[in-house]
C-alpha cells in the first residue's frame, strides 16, 4: 500500500496566512512535544520574514525560539526557509549573508531548507540548495505555480526537469494563491512528475478558492506522496487545507499515512483558543471564487492593502483596487503573486490609485525589478511602464545599478567582530534599535496561560448574561468587581 507522507504547515505557513506571523514561542512551545509524535515528515516551522516579525513587533529573539521549539521537538525534522537571493524585505541580499543564515539554521537543529524563486533564477536556487546540502540539510526547491500565458506545463516541466538534476531529496509544487483548477491540475501535476525524473515531489496547495483539497487528491493519484496541511483553526481560508479531512481522503483512496492524528483535537483547541483570544483569523473553507483568479493575491495580502486603503480613506475602492492589481501584474510581464512580487505589484497598483494616474510613482523595489536585476522576467513589460520607470534620474540609476556583495568579514567589521552569527544576522537584517529593543526585553518565555482563562471567560460570559449594574467575582486570591456604565 502506497504511503502519503504529511509536512505540517501549523507554526509555519498556517500562522503564516492567518495570524500575520504572530506566533510566538508561548503559542508554539506548548504543544511542540505533541506535534513531535505526530510522526510528520516534515514540520515547517520558520523563516526569515518571521524573523524579523518576532523582533519588531514581540520583541521576541526568535534564535532562542528556535532553541525552544527545537528541545520540545527532538525527533520531528523541521524546516526554514527563503528565497534564493533574498531574507527579508522586498530587495536583493548579499550571497555571505544567505550562506550565513543557512547554516546558522542548520547549527540551530533545522534538517531542512526549502527555497523559492517566482522568477526561477534557477543558478541562484541551484547554489542555495548545494549550501543547505553542504550544511547538513535536506534541500527542497520549490516551483511556484501561476496562471498566465507563459506560464505553461511545458514552462513548469522544463524548470523540474533541471530541478531534477540538482540532487535534492524533493521538489516542492506550491500554488500559493490558491489558483490552481481543478481541469489545469490534472495536466500540469501528471507532467511535473513525469519532468521530475524519479525525484519526489511535495504538494503545498493553499485553499484559498476551496479546491486545494480535492487538487490534493489528483495530485496523489499523479504520484505526488508528500502533501502539505495544518491543524483545525491554522488550516483552510488562505492557508492550507486540513490534516483531519486531508488524511480521511487519502485513507478513502486506499492509501496509507503516516501520522497518528489522536493529538490534533487537543493542538487544533490549543491553537483556537489562543486565536480567539489574541483576535487572530480563524481558517474557514471559502467558496470558489472565479475573481481570485484575475488578483492570484496570496494569503496575508488581502488583510494588508485593505489597511492601506483605509489609511488612506479609500475603504470603499477595493475592488477597484483588485482589478488595477490584475491589470498591473500583466503589465509588468507576469510575476508569480508570491513573495515579493505580489508586493511589488500590490503596491503599485495601490500608489496609481492613490496618485490618481497611473505610474508616476515607482518604489526603488520595482525598478530594481523592472531593470531585470531581480531575476528573468517571465512575460514581456509593457512599453509605456518602461519608459516611465526609466525617464526620471532614480529610475535611470538603476539601469547600471550592480547587486551588492559584500564578504562576511567586512559585515562583521561594520556591526562589531566579535558579535555571534546569530546577532550579526538579526543586526544586519533588523533595524537597530528593534534588535536592541528585543534584547532588552529579556530572554523569551517558553510559557503563555491563556489569555481566555477560565476565570477571565466565566467573568465575561456572566456579564453577557446578566443585567445586574455590578458583579463580583472571589476564587482564592483573585477578586474582580465590575460595573455597567
Amino acid at each position: 500500500m502506497t504511503e502519503i507522507k504529511f509536512i505540517d504547515q501549523s507554526i509555519r505557513d498556517g500562522q503564516q496566512s492567518l495570524w500575520g506571523m504572530r506566533m510566538r514561542a508561548g503559542h508554539s512551545v506548548p504543544v511542540a512535544a505533541q506535534i513531535d509524535r505526530m510522526g510528520y515528515h516534515v514540520v515547517d516551522f520558520t523563516g526569515s520574514s518571521l524573523f524579523e516579525v518576532l523582533v519588531r513587533y514581540c520583541r521576541e529573539n526568535p534564535w532562542e525560539m528556535v532553541d525552544l521549539v527545537r528541545g520540545a521537538m527532538p525527533t520531528a525534522r523541521l524546516r526554514a526557509g527563503a528565497r534564493a537571493n533574498a531574507i527579508v524585505g522586498m530587495g536583493l541580499t548579499p550571497r555571505s549573508i544567505l550562506e550565513l543564515w543557512v547554516r546558522t539554521l542548520a547549527k540551530h537543529g533545522i534538517g531542512s531548507f526549502w527555497i523559492f524563486d517566482c522568477l526561477f533564477n534557477l543558478d541562484e536556487m541551484k547554489w542555495m540548495s548545494g549550501i543547505a546540502r553542504d550544511a547538513g540539510m535536506h534541500a527542497a526547491p520549490q516551483v511556484m505555480f501561476a496562471e498566465s500565458p507563459v506560464h505553461t506545463d511545458e514552462f513548469y516541466a522544463n524548470i523540474v526537469r533541471e530541478m531534477s538534476t540538482w540532487g535534492t531529496e524533493s521538489i516542492i509544487l506550491g500554488d500559493e494563491a490558491g489558483v490552481l483548477t481543478v481541469d489545469r491540475a490534472k495536466s500540469w501535476v501528471p507532467k511535473m512528475v513525469e519532468a521530475a525524473n524519479g525525484t519526489a515531489l511535495e504538494a503545498h496547495f493553499h485553499n484559498t478558492t476551496g479546491i486545494s483539497t480535492l487538487n490534493y487528491i489528483t495530485a496523489v493519484n499523479a504520484g505526488v506522496h508528500i502533501i502539505h496541511t495544518a491543524m483545525g483553526p491554522m488550516a483552510n481560508g488562505p492557508s492550507m487545507p486540513s490534516v483531519t479531512i486531508t488524511a480521511d481522503n487519502m485513507r478513502r483512496l486506499g492509501y496509507d499515512v503516516n501520522i497518528d492524528e489522536t493529538d490534533v483535537p487537543a493542538v487544533s483547541e490549543h491553537f483556537r483558543r489562543i486565536a480567539e483570544a489574541e483576535g487572530y483569523t480563524i481558517g474557514v473553507p471559502r467558496e470558489y471564487n472565479l475573481a481570485h483568479t484575475h488578483a492570484q493575491l496570496p494569503g496575508g495580502m488581502t488583510g494588508t492593502l485593505l489597511a492601506q486603503l483605509a489609511q488612506y480613506g479609500m475603504s470603499d475602492r477595493y475592488d477597484e483596487l483588485m482589478q488595477e492589481i490584475g491589470i498591473v501584474r500583466e503589465e509588468m510581464g507576469y510575476p508569480i503573486m508570491a513573495t515579493p512580487y505580489s508586493q511589488l505589484v500590490g503596491i503599485q497598483a495601490l500608489l496609481n490609485l492613490v496618485n490618481e494616474e497611473r505610474y508616476t510613482v515607482f518604489p526603488d523595489e520595482n525598478l530594481m525589478y523592472l531593470a531585470g536585476h531581480m531575476g528573468p522576467i517571465p512575460g514581456t513589460v509593457n512599453q509605456e511602464v518602461l519608459d516611465r520607470a526609466f525617464s526620471s534620474k532614480r529610475g535611470k540609476e538603476f539601469l547600471t545599478w550592480e547587486r551588492p556583495d559584500p564578504s562576511l568579514k567586512e559585515i562583521r567589521h561594520q556591526f562589531g567582530d566579535t558579535i555571534s552569527d546569530e546577532e550579526l544576522l538579526l543586526r544586519f537584517l533588523i533595524p537597530g534599535p528593534d534588535v536592541d529593543a528585543m534584547y532588552a526585553a529579556g530572554p523569551v518565555s517558553s510559557d503563555l496561560a491563556y489569555p481566555d482563562s477560565p476565570e477571565a471567560t466565566l467573568v465575561r460570559e456572566l456579564m453577557q448574561d446578566t443585567a445586574a449594574k455590578y458583579l463580583n467575582y472571589q476564587r482564592g486570591d483573585l477578586d474582580v468587581t465590575l460595573s455597567r456604565r
